[in-house]
């Protein structure tokens, strides 16, 4: 919106001051300039003249979560519901503000089937309440959800990785690796995706499979310590100690006072112990650190 624009809401507030729609479009130039405080104020003016409307109260809604007042945007986003209660809109907005912000995820599902009542085929109303169920721990549920979604979006990279995430916190591993894989598949040459298969499989005793998830995801992200020192650990449990203190090394060189620890004691490292090339990587790190050169290692 340009300057004049403004200008002109303004003036013909002044000449109509108890003009609703004066108000409101002045609330929409402000929102859109970022002007929150302001915009809140036009909007509440509006209200004023016009207590049932409902995109005031929704743009309302909006202001106030812009400006970080949770519990009163999403008593806005419920003022507008309870005027058209058959929006999707406000019913969506206010799902995603009790999931993300308030966490009270039996609300947000709730507000999930609201938006849903109104549109049926919704995919992002689906995926939002499968996210609620599943960090509420309802796995079986969410999973269910999750389908719904994939039924609108067969091929869509989030709902097949969070129904992953869904079936291993249930503790159905392989079954998260199956979409895990289908996950990568939507969206190849993704860090999550593999880093995720490699940590199961790992999990599982598979460890030249996890090696190669994990390699896969430092391809992506060279710089990547967790994926480094759990490539260490699996290379120890198959006996490869050459690549395992390789991987190792290049995880401590990243953020050396966790993998400085784990390096001397994690049991999974500890064919390790037994080779002076560990016991060198080791001591080179505890010197510098013990010469105050503790924030140069790279």
């Amino acid at each position: 919106m340009t300057n004049l624009t403004l200008i002109t809401v303004y003036r013909s507030l002044e000449c109509r001051p108890d003009s609703y729609r004066g108000w409101y479009y002045q609330g929409n130039v402000l929102l859109q300039r970022k002007l929150y405080d302001d915009a809140l104020l036009s909007y509440e003016k509006a209200l004023e003249y016009y207590p049932k409307d409902y995109w005031a109260w929704y743009r309302r809604g909006m202001t106030l979560e812009e400006l970080g007042r949770y519990d009163e945007a999403v008593a806005s986003y419920e003022n507008a519901s309870q005027v058209q209660p058959a929006n999707y809109w406000a019913w969506y907005d206010q799902g995603c503000l009790y999931l993300e912000e308030i966490k009270d995820y039996q609300k947000a599902i709730e507000c999930f089937d609201k938006a849903l009542e109104a549109n049926p085929k919704d995919y992002w109303a689906f995926y939002r309440k499968a996210e609620a169920l599943r960090l509420w721990g309802h796995y079986e549920a969410a999973i269910a959800c999750y389908d719904q979604a994939l039924e609108l979006r067969e091929n869509d990279y989030w709902a097949w990785y969070r129904r992953g995430d869904a079936l291993r916190n249930w503790g159905r591993k392989e079954e998260a690796l199956t979409n895990y894989k289908k996950a990568s598949l939507a969206k190849p040459n993704d860090y999550w995706a593999s880093y995720q298969q490699g940590v199961i499989l790992q999990e599982l005793g598979r460890f030249t499979e996890a090696i190669s998830c994990y390699q896969d995801a430092l391809d992506i992200e060279p710089l990547d310590e967790y994926a480094w020192y759990n490539q260490a650990c699996c290379y120890a449990k198959i006996g490869n100690i050459d690549e395992a203190i390789y991987s190792l090394e290049k995880a401590i060189k990243i953020y050396p006072p966790t993998y400085l620890e784990l390096a001397q004691n994690n049991a999974d490292l500890e064919p390790l112990r037994q080779d002076d090339r560990l016991t060198l990587l080791v001591n080179s790190y505890q010197s510098q650190e013990s010469n105050g050169n503790g924030n140069n290692y790279n």
